[in-house]
């Protein structure tokens, strides 16, 4: 038996997630990364208990077909789970398009994703060197580059965007990754606002 999507939280319908579509959101167990600015740490732990099936899901899912345009993988980090790639195919046998919010940790995966992917949410945290500060994971940046350059060559409908906190990144850093972002061909960066209340890292 193939092994079915770990799934830590979900949205049936939401109008944000994806521009233009309404859609569901799955938020997928696990996370290897601990950002500072984290607010989302049940997610994290990839073997936590879940109330949630992925084919029970699914059943929701297909009787919502005529109502939601799209269903939104996100986190966590949906990656990090094998079973997202047969979890993309069960959605797009229910004729639903595919969304994915990531932060690009695992180029090779994404890679084998991108044809049945009709849009992704890629989020930068920093410049490629910087980024260890933030998730504390050692050469971290390196795979959301190449993941951003991935993305780039693919010409997937893409948003970019950064969880801003300015003890984290200053504003020549930010300038300095809407450059590298161009050298890409992507022209645009959404910096968001850091929530504080539920920061993984309390001190923020």
């Amino acid at each position: 038996m193939k092994e079915q999507l770990r799934v830590g939280g979900f949205t049936p319908f939401t109008a944000i997630d994806y521009p233009g579509a309404l859609s569901a959101v799955v938020f997928c167990q696990g996370c290897p990364w601990r950002c500072r600015y984290c607010h989302n740490s049940g997610l994290l732990p990839p073997r936590a208990p879940t109330p949630y099936a992925w084919e029970q899901l699914l059943e929701f899912l297909g009787r919502r077909r005529g109502i939601l345009d799209a269903v939104v993988f996100s986190g966590g980090e949906p990656t990090a789970q094998a079973a997202l790639d047969s979890a993309v195919n069960d959605v797009r046998a229910l004729g639903f398009k595919v969304g994915l919010h990531t932060a690009g940790m695992y180029p090779r995966r994404l890679r084998q994703l991108l044809p049945r992917l009709d849009w992704v949410g890629l989020d930068i945290k920093a410049l490629p060197q910087n980024y260890p500060a933030i998730t504390g994971v050692a050469a971290s940046g390196d795979t959301s580059w190449e993941s951003a350059r991935l993305l780039a060559a693919a010409q997937v409908p893409l948003q970019v965007r950064l969880t801003r906190h300015p003890r984290l990144t200053s504003e020549e850093e930010l300038n300095e990754i809407r450059k590298k972002l161009l050298t890409l061909g992507i022209n645009e960066l959404v910096v968001q606002r850091c929530n504080t209340q539920y920061c993984l890292d309390s001190r923020l």
